[in-house]
């Protein structure tokens, strides 16, 4: 009896062991240099943003008007990919990862608090030298985006908000709310599993979702330093009452929702459009959270005419 629970003991420790040896070696991350020889593109460079080494993409003509494409949590500037290719042929299109996502990497001043994104968006286009944009955001970086224009309403032609953080959600707001460890854990090792589970959570049709895009998703997230970047996001992340704001914000604004949105509920989306006063609302039956991804041909056709609706206003 002794022997067997001694080699239960024995049994025990080694698969502790050998479990805190994988989470160990998958919370390490992606080499950043390998992901770069993988998804950089010709379009893609490198540039020094108010001291951070951040992934730009840009395509169209130099001297059109500027749209501002901003991804949302997790993700990357992949998830416009069919919206850019939409646009570039009359659009400069303008894409980046955010702080602690994607090729970006973290921010060796953490700069992860919805202020600080949405200031940063001002140090992207004065790196670009750039002065008025339109933006469009989809969920943390719509946040970014209407935060943006209320601050410098002088700078933003015109706003496209997918989906975007607005109102108090999940315990969130005027103080973060406690990460779940599994949260953590799932940031930080980025298994497979979950990130189709999360994916499928995002997209209203997950039949939509393609290996290829499940991939992207992975590796992005796995880019050494995201895991711990991500948290530390989610540490600092608020979403206090926005009513007061968004009443000042004059800007010309299109908020596209998916009726089958998990993650933010559609009725966010209508009381935004109750409270700002240029603002239209328009959804779309059984689609998600990530709609330029899972709907990009029937939103980006919203957003062109909502946008030739203006006429000329971003830089060119």
């Amino acid at each position: 009896m002794k022997k067997l629970l001694f080699s239960i003991i024995v049994l025990a420790v080694i698969i502790a062991g050998a479990a805190g040896v994988f989470y160990w070696r998958a919370s390490q991350g992606a080499p950043a240099d390998s992901l770069e020889q993988t998804y950089f593109t010709d379009a893609d460079r490198f540039v020094d943003v108010a001291g951070a080494r951040v992934r730009i993409r840009e395509e169209g003509p130099a001297d059109a008007p500027v749209i501002v494409l901003i991804h949302g949590f997790t993700h990357s500037l992949e998830t416009w990919d069919a919206w850019a290719a939409a646009l570039k042929s009359d659009y400069r299109v303008v894409r980046y990862d955010l702080l602690g996502h994607g090729l970006t990497g973290p921010d060796p001043k953490e700069r992860y608090a919805p202020a600080e994104r949405a200031a940063f968006v001002g140090d992207v286009l004065d790196a670009l030298d750039i002065d008025r944009v339109f933006i469009a955001g989809n969920s943390l970086g719509g946040l970014a985006a209407w935060r943006f224009a209320h601050d410098h309403p002088d700078r933003t032609a015109a706003l496209i908000l997918i989906s975007p953080g607005v109102f108090s959600l999940n315990g969130v707001s005027d103080e973060p709310a406690e990460i779940p460890a599994a949260m953590k854990a799932y940031l930080m090792t980025v298994p497979e599993a979950g990130v189709t589970a999360s994916a499928g959570i995002i997209y209203g049709d997950d039949t939509k979702l393609t290996p290829e895009r499940l991939a992207t998703m992975r590796d992005m997230m796995r880019r050494e330093g995201n895991g711990a970047a991500m948290i530390k996001s989610l540490e600092e992340f608020t979403l206090p009452d926005p009513s007061a704001l968004l009443t000042e914000i004059e800007t010309p604004t299109l908020i596209l929702w998916g009726e089958a949105d998990a993650v933010i509920p559609i009725e966010q989306g209508r009381r935004m459009e109750a409270l700002m006063p240029n603002a239209q609302l328009i959804t779309y039956p059984g689609v998600g959270h990530a709609a330029q991804e899972e709907a990009p041909g029937e939103t980006v056709a919203d957003a062109r005419a909502f946008l030739l609706g203006l006429g000329d206003g971003a830089d060119e």
